[in-house]
């Protein structure tokens, strides 16, 4: 995905291909001592939240048995230097010392991993929910696949996903008003909604024929002030701006007099921009971008084991990598994923490389991605 797209940490482990390299090998050591003196210390400052079997207390917390010992002490040390933000986490491992954050490490590493109770052995993707859901609100209008064919609807097939929910969003708001929309959208959960947007991202836009008013060669000039943010011949690459080309002509007129008259859209550059548009202008624009070809904004039905393939080439091979500190996943607890990937993403948790990779995901594709691998037996 281009964007989006949507991450927030927490507590103590986590998808993270993290950018410094491991001292010491991913094993856990295999020292008694180490591991009798760990559980001393987990029974006095850990087992609150993290038990003495290692399994997270509630959500949000993670399961810490049988992660590697490298990246428990990496995370902890991370809390302890204040690159990683928890208050009671940062007060507890500045007081430890580095053989006491080894020794905890060494206890936790040491246990079983945790028994995983399946709620769903499969997990439809953002895109099969979002057909689903577009298709029973939407497509009486907008048409089956997006490309609507009823005059002044608006085509949803290929529009930029971050755009289509703030759509939406807009008309809950009551920033747009269309009194047969809002019934339509009250009720809709965020997720839902992206779920949405990447169905109709992923759909080829119809091509149109010109209106039956204004010119499209004398259109693609006045068109010149839009192009910089809606794209060459109005397909846009930005997430968050609409693509124009191959839209309905009476919905894009309808439109633009309401930015230009900052009257249903209120929009201080658009409203700029269009103050000095005649009506012969504004349909010349239509007319334009009308017939341009659009293109999907999404490469396609993407599913979920497209996303954790992707993980998998770090997540799925740990103990063959002793380079970096990288730490199981499987299994792990869903809220804490759900929020160290949001972590990764926002750029709120170090780590390069996981930020570039998360950075396109939206909230219902980390969702997708964290029930997966809550449900996958722990290793």
């Amino acid at each position: 995905m281009k964007h989006l797209t949507f991450a927030a940490l927490l507590i103590i482990t986590f998808v993270a291909c993290t950018d410094q390299q491991s001292s010491t090998d991913n094993a856990t050591p295999a020292n008694p001592a180490s591991i009798s003196a760990g559980k001393t210390i987990a029974d006095t400052h850990c087992i609150g939240c993290h038990g003495l079997d290692g399994k997270g207390a509630a959500p949000a917390i993670p399961h810490l048995a049988a992660q590697l010992h490298n990246y428990l002490v990496d995370a902890m040390n991370a809390y302890k230097k204040g690159t990683r933000v928890h208050a009671a986490l940062r007060d507890l491992m500045t007081k430890m010392s580095d053989a006491e954050i080894s020794n905890v490490a060494s206890y936790y590493g040491s246990l079983a991993p945790i028994t995983v109770s399946k709620t769903s052995q499969e997990v439809a993707s953002p895109y099969e929910n979002g057909k689903a859901k577009a298709i029973a609100l939407c497509a009486s209008c907008h048409g089956e696949n997006g490309n609507s064919t009823i005059e002044g609807v608006p085509s949803l097939a290929g529009q930029q996903p971050l755009y289509f929910v703030a759509a939406i969003q807009s008309y809950l708001d009551g920033a747009r008003r269309i009194s047969t929309m809002e019934p339509v959208l009250r009720g809709l959960r965020k997720i839902t909604m992206q779920n949405m947007a990447v169905y109709y991202a992923s759909q080829i836009p119809a091509q149109r024929t010109a209106p039956s008013f204004g010119d499209p060669a004398k259109g693609e000039p006045l068109s010149a002030n839009c192009g910089g943010c809606h794209g060459a011949n109005g397909v846009s690459y930005d997430a968050a701006i609409p693509s124009l080309a191959g839209q309905d002509p009476v919905y894009l007129i309808n439109a633009i007099k309401a930015y230009r008259d900052d009257t249903i859209r209120h929009h201080t550059d658009m409203s700029n921009l269009l103050k000095d548009s005649s009506e012969k202008g504004i349909e010349n624009i239509a007319a334009f971008y009308t017939v341009q070809k659009g293109v999907p904004a999404e490469s396609g039905p993407t599913t979920i084991k497209q996303y954790v393939d992707q993980c998998n080439r770090c997540h799925n091979q740990i103990e063959e990598n002793t380079s970096m500190s990288i730490p199981k996943i499987h299994g792990q607890n869903k809220d804490y994923l759900i929020i160290s990937l949001r972590a990764y993403r926002d750029g709120k948790r170090e780590s390069s490389m996981m930020h570039k990779m998360s950075l396109p995901y939206t909230d219902t594709i980390i969702e997708s991605i964290a029930t997966w691998y809550a449900n996958q037996p722990a290793k």
